[in-house]
Parts: structure tokens; C-alpha cells; sequence
């Protein structure tokens, strides 16, 4: 179950998820959304520019306050700005001080565990009051495969990585289902937080009132996950979530527009947008070799067998069974934008989907887009033999097989 809490990163995972994007939102967006079902947190402010953290940062002169970088990945405070700022998240303890660090984080890439090598770019920094927490707790809710609901995941260790500690101390994590349609009652509620050991009555009450109210936003927001690291008791007694992360389900997108239009494409890979708007399956991966497939099954059996042969596939990419050869061009557009990619492997079970078409878009784009990438060729099923002829006809040097282990090799062989 644990497993549902880490991110996506690989292709089976991608896949098993349906191709969802599962929408992210950025940390004072979730702010906002848990203040607006009564969930506490620290006072924060969003800030676009130098100036309005200067403002912003005035505005906590009491407390003092903490700058975060609003990118969408996790390890912020362990990270590296590409300008060599260390850190995405810094205590600050002037309006001044709060100016200088957005001044280097806005419009920098923040290199995270997450983010791979490039980073992903500070659009956004978020002033929040300083409240020193006297015990941190881990709170989650998400869907879970071996009860077939919804539970509420929580662990007095929190601030840290929840697999971790996991891992160390099974016992240490608290799993509770939820009633999908009741939600978590008040004395199931309660009785998780006497376990998490929140100390006094206050407090208690608190943390379960947040139970209650996490998993309506979860349940009425089509939430994938709600993730509170860490949930802090202070000093005097109170509960607030001190960071927050969502997930939601895209599927929910029509009835979600409200949650949807806070959607941050600069945090996105830019070819993964583009596919999606010509409604091609893509993700996008560290290999060299482009594949293109119709069906995620065999997408997954087509890299599956590049990697036997010793390849690595630079991308994943399904057309569906209703692509046309329009949107078979785009899809090459995409691929071929790649510089990483030395040949590309086309893999064809024509059921749904006619070969013809696809040989139609292969050849179309071959010449519009000048390719010199050597394509390899596998069709089999509807308008086999038409595609076939097609391909005969081009006159491109494309090179057609009907055996997919040797059609892999190919392509194995002249990404090198």
C-alpha cells in the first residue's frame, strides 16, 4: 500500500496508472484548498517576484518567517539552484533577506532527487510564518489495492521519508480504511490521534477534526493522494499542517476545473504537453532509441524486448487505436525533437488500429521532417499488406520486419 506514495518514476508504473498525468498542485495552492475546508496551517503568502516577497515577508515580522520554492517535486530543502544557491527552503529573518533569496530563486531551475538533472524552473516562492513545531506526524490519504478503498496513513515520525520508515519500523505506521461514502467518524478519528500520542485534549480534538476534513477534500476534490509531511503540534498546544502535496485524478478533470485550472505546465516536460494535446500516450525517458507502439501492453512488451537486446528506449509512446496518419507525424515530431535518439523502432499489431495508416504517417513524416534517423518497421494485422506496399513504394529507406526480436536487434544495433 505504502507504495502508492512514491512518485511515478518509472514506465510500469506510468502505465499501470492508465496514463493518468494524476494533476499536482503547488504547495501554497494546497494551502489555499486545505484553509477552504477549515484544515490549519501556518499564514503564507505566494510571491511572483522580489518585491512581493519583500512585502510579504513584512508582513511576519513577528514571527519571523520561511521561504519556499514552489516547484513541484519533493527533497526542496536538500536541492540546488542551477545559479548555486543552496537549499529551496530558508529561514529568513529580515524583508531584505526574504528579497535576496527570491531575487535567486525566481526564474531558476531547482535540482531536486526528483527532477532529474535539469531541474525544474522557481516560478513561484511561498512566505510562511515560523512555527516551531515541539513533535512532527506523517498524514496520508489514498487509495489502497488490499482494502479496495480509501485509507487515512499516519506515523508519529514524521518530517522524514515515510518509506523509510517503513522499512526500519512497519509498526511505527498506522493504516485505518475509510467508509467511502461516511468518511471517518469522530471516535475513529479520535482514536488515531490518541494512538499518533497527541498529547491533551486539545490537540486531540484537533487532529482528528483535520482527519475528518482531509478526507472530504479527498473524496470531493477526486483526490489520487493528500500528503501532510509533517503535521507539527506546537508549542502552545495547536495542530497545523505545515506542508501539503495532492494528487488528483485527470479523469475528474470536467468536474474538477476549479482544482484543473491551477495547473503549472512550466513543471511539466514539454513534449509530454504536446503529446497530450494531440492525445498521444507519452512519456518521456533516458534511452536512445524512439519507440513508437499502438497499445500500452505492447508498448511495455516493445521496450521490454529493446532491453533484452541490450537498448534502452528513449521514450514511451502509445497512438491508440483511433490515431490517423496526422497524429502519427506529430508523433515523430516529438520523438525526433529528442537529440538523444539514433533510430527509431515502429511496432504495429493492427487491430483496431490499419497499418496503412500508420505507413501513411510514417512516410509522410519521413519526407516533410527529412528525417535521416533509420526507422525500423514492424506491421502485422489490418492492412497489413497495403501498408507493406506503401512502405515498397516510398522509396525511403525504411526497413520493414515481421519478427519483433530481430526488428529490436535492428534497432538496437544502429542506435549504437
Amino acid at each position: 500500500m505504502l507504495a502508492s506514495l512514491r512518485k511515478a518514476g518509472s514506465v510500469a508504473r506510468a502505465v499501470s496508472a492508465g496514463q493518468k498525468r494524476f494533476l499536482s498542485i503547488h504547495e501554497y495552492q494546497s494551502v489555499n484548498l486545505l484553509n477552504s475546508y477549515g484544515v490549519p496551517t501556518p499564514k503564507s503568502i505566494a510571491a511572483k517576484t522580489p518585491q512581493e516577497a519583500f512585502d510579504a515577508a513584512k508582513q511576519f515580522a513577528a514571527t519571523g518567517c520561511v521561504i519556499k520554492a514552489q516547484v513541484l517535486a519533493g527533497g526542496r530543502g536538500k536541492g540546488k539552484f542551477d545559479n548555486g544557491l543552496q537549499g529551496g527552503v530558508h529561514v529568513v529573518s529580515s524583508p531584505e533577506q526574504a528579497k535576496d533569496y527570491a531575487s535567486k530563486m525566481l526564474g531558476a531551475n531547482l535540482i531536486t532527487k526528483q527532477t532529474g538533472a535539469g531541474g525544474r524552473v522557481c516560478n513561484a516562492v511561498m512566505l510562511a510564518e515560523r512555527r516551531d513545531p515541539t513533535h512532527e506526524y506523517y498524514v496520508a490519504v489514498l487509495n489502497d489495492r488490499a482494502t479496495g478503498g480509501p485509507v487515512l496513513v499516519a506515523s508519529a515520525q514524521g518530517g522524514m521519508n515515510i518509506e523509510e520508515v517503513a522499512a526500519k519500523d512497519p509498526d511505527a505506521i498506522i493504516t485505518t480504511p475509510i467508509n467511502f461514502d461516511n468518511g471517518l467518524s469522530s471516535a475513529e478519528a479520535l482514536g488515531v490521534a490518541q494512538k499518533l500520542g497527541f498529547k491533551g485534549e486539545l490537540a486531540q480534538k484537533e487532529a482528528a477534526d483535520i482527519f475528518i476534513n482531509l478526507y472530504k477534500i479527498f473524496k470531493e476534490k477526486d483526490a489520487t493522494q493528500i500528503e501532510i509531511n509533517p503535521m507539527a503540534e506546537t508549542a502552545d498546544g495547536h495542530v497545523l499542517c505545515m506542508d501539503a502535496k495532492f494528487g488528483f485524478d485527470d479523469n475528474a478533470e470536467f468536474r474538477q476545473t476549479d482544482v484543473f485550472s491551477l495547473r503549472d505546465i512550466t513543471q511539466e516536460d514539454a513534449s509530454e504537453v504536446e503529446a497530450q494535446k494531440a492525445n498521444l500516450n507519452f512519456i518521456k525517458l533516458d534511452g536512445n532509441i524512439g519507440c513508437l507502439v499502438n497499445g500500452a501492453g505492447l508498448a511495455m512488451a516493445t521496450m521490454d524486448v529493446l532491453s533484452l537486446h541490450g537498448g534502452n528506449p528513449a521514450n514511451f509512446l502509445d497512438v491508440g487505436g483511433g490515431a490517423t496518419p496526422e497524429t502519427v507525424k506529430k508523433a515523430f515530431e516529438i520523438i525526433c525533437r529528442d537529440p538523444k535518439v539514433k533510430s527509431i523502432f515502429i511496432n504495429i499489431f493492427g487491430g483496431i488500429m490499419r497499418c496503412d495508416y500508420i505507413a501513411e504517417g510514417v512516410i509522410k513524416a519521413s519526407k516533410e521532417l527529412e528525417m535521416s534517423i533509420p526507422l525500423i518497421v514492424r506491421l502485422k494485422g489490418t492492412k497489413e499488406a497495403e501498408a507493406k506496399q506503401l512502405i515498397k513504394e516510398s522509396g525511403l529507406k525504411i526497413i520493414p520486419f515481421d519478427d519483433l526480436d530481430e526488428a529490436a536487434e535492428r534497432a538496437v544495433q544502429l542506435a549504437v
